[in-house]
């Protein structure tokens, strides 16, 4: 069972930026995707991001979120600049249990592990 501990959520104004980090208990295998999903209040969670060998953004994410991994240190991150407060949400990374497709990787259902979330709060 791999476990996921984000951290680095919080309450930031608007333009600014933060760096959400994801730690796994144990080694994620390079081209097993881990991801950043999204759950704004009221809204379903929605994709964000996802890293493997390749890079998946969803098209409301791109030019200002940057996935970014560390294989060594077990740790997925997720880079946003210039938030607003739409992006207000919990923040939870996903890991695959598995090799998937690029396209499984943009869905919830493509990953195994989950963590807990980290709050993301933007204030005009």
């Amino acid at each position: 069972q791999v476990h996921l501990v984000e951290s680095g959520g919080g309450l930031v104004q608007a333009g600014g930026s933060l760096r959400l980090s994801c730690v796994a208990s144990e080694r994620i295998p390079s081209d097993y995707y881990m991801a950043w999903f999204r759950q704004a209040p009221g809204k379903e969670r929605e994709f964000v991001s996802a890293m493997a060998w390749g890079i998946r953004t969803a098209d409301s994410a791109k030019g200002r979120f940057a996935i970014a991994r560390d294989n060594a240190k077990n740790t997925v991150y997720l880079q946003i600049t210039s938030l607003r407060p739409e992006d207000t949400a919990v923040y939870t990374c996903a890991s695959a249990g598995r090799i998937i497709t690029a396209s499984q990787a943009l869905k919830t259902e493509g990953y195994t592990y989950w963590g807990q979330g980290t709050q993301v709060t933007v204030s005009s």
